[in-house]
């Protein structure tokens, strides 16, 4: 009997550089490829909006029609479902007599719920299920400590990697197995999950669509088209235009792209035009993404408490009439509500802006930091929850910033970054 192996996809929703379908590919005799579409995340927050809101959802069902199409153009399928994995997807290998389930690893609480309640069916059916680490760009077998070790302020973390920092090669693409015969499903909509259409708009700065080919091709134009890599340093606080920053955070967001294919096209860029302090601050940042997803494992469910990580006790308050003028962009702070309009408008916002509407959120309002933290996951097309949680958690003084009380003073922030109001004008004149 052929042996069967279901790769089910969640964030690596790419073929290059990933270890889940390429092991599937050497091992199977047959690969069934499965996105499940969980109505959980897309449920309403108790604040009164959605969890993931239409901007992610959007990128999202591009991302998973793009790996469809790619893996249909490969002799291949993507099979799609909504429900629960835990009981779809063993549903489906009882139908199709699949030895093993292979898929990426998650680390956040309620992903490892599921992965939990999914791994005592399977086990329970005397199948296998192995995970393979997708997103970082280190291996877990790599680091030079145990997660539990993992020191509490980044430059400790960062110091102790680069004294010898391993990054693994990227793998190829697989030559992938045939699909058994089956209904691959449809892939759902905007109005599937009750959410608005959007409206396109020119000012968006997310330029790309969701997607392997599109991720890749952005890569191409920012690092060797437009040669912007060699400033990266000094435009990435910029708040105007697509250039000032990468904007590699979505791709990476849903692992349309890997971050080992960022760093090795860093290396390629240093060899081949110039190294310098911006080309090594893009690996600085993919660093804090690793950092980020290690402090999540390490503590677990504690990043979601009101005193973080800490376990620091802060009055906060509940006021949502504020936190809805915040939301809304109509707190009478223009730099914070430039901000807020782009967010709400695109689904994007520069990370000087995020630093600066969390710090006003929870500092200058005093709102729970929560509120803001769930916010920004309905809206950011790069949501990722352990880098999202985390910043909010550090912003608001109950995470992994070593300064005590930590503010941002709004009115020095704008006249530094948008001196002549460019910006505000931009987003607050309609």
């Amino acid at each position: 009997m052929p042996r069967t192996i279901l790769v089910w996809f969640k964030n690596d929703l790419r073929l290059r550089d990933n270890e889940t379908l390429y092991r599937a590919c050497l091992q199977a005799d047959r690969v069934i490829p499965l996105y499940v579409f969980d109505p959980r995340p897309f449920a309403m927050h108790p604040l009164g909006f959605a969890r993931t809101g239409n901007f992610r959802t959007q990128y999202l069902i591009e991302a998973v029609t793009a790996l469809r199409q790619k893996l249909e153009a490969k002799g291949s399928n993507l099979v799609v479902r909504i429900g629960l994995p835990e009981f779809i997807i063993p549903e489906i290998c009882a139908n199709n007599v699949v030895s093993e389930v292979f898929t990426s690893h998650e680390i956040a609480a309620e992903e490892r719920l599921v992965f939990k309640n999914l791994s005592d069916k399977l086990q329970e059916m005397r199948l296998g299920f192995t995970t393979f680490a997708t997103a970082p760009l280190l291996h877990p077998a790599d680091l030079p400590f145990k997660v539990s070790e993992l020191p509490n302020q980044f430059t400790s973390f960062r110091k102790a990697i680069e004294r010898n920092l391993v990054v693994r090669m990227p793998l190829p693409e697989p030559a992938l197995k045939p699909l058994p015969e089956m209904e691959p499903g449809t892939i759902p909509t905007l109005r599937d999950f009750e959410l608005p259409t959007i409206k396109p708009t020119s000012k968006s700065v997310i330029t790309y669509a969701g997607g392997e080919a599109a991720a890749l091709a952005h890569v191409q134009d920012y690092i060797w088209t437009k040669d912007l890599l060699k400033t990266y340093k000094e435009t990435r606080n910029g708040l105007l235009g697509p250039d000032y920053s990468s904007k590699f955070s979505p791709a990476l967001s849903l692992g349309c792209l890997s971050a080992r294919t960022i760093y090795y096209e860093v290396k390629k860029y240093e060899q081949q035009r110039v190294a310098n302090d911006s080309t090594y601050w893009l690996i600085f940042e993919l660093l804090w993404r690793d950092y980020f997803r290690l402090v999540a494992e390490k503590y677990g469910s504690k990043m979601f408490r009101a005193g973080g990580i800490r376990d620091k006790q802060i009055k906060r308050q509940r006021d949502v009439k504020k936190f809805e003028a915040w939301r809304a962009g109509t707190t009478g702070v223009d730099f914070v509500d430039a901000n807020m309009k782009e967010l709400l408008r695109t689904g994007f916002m520069s990370n000087r802006g995020r630093q600066n509407v969390a710090s006003y959120l929870t500092k200058d309002l005093g709102i729970d930091w929560r509120w803001g933290a769930a916010w920004f996951e309905s809206q950011l097309v790069d949501y990722d929850v352990c880098s999202n949680w985390l910043n909010w958690a550090y912003v608001a003084g109950v995470g992994n910033d070593p300064r005590q009380d930590r503010y941002f003073d709004i009115e020095s922030q704008a006249s530094k970054y948008d001196p002549f109001g460019h910006y505000v004008k931009f987003w607050l004149t309609e």
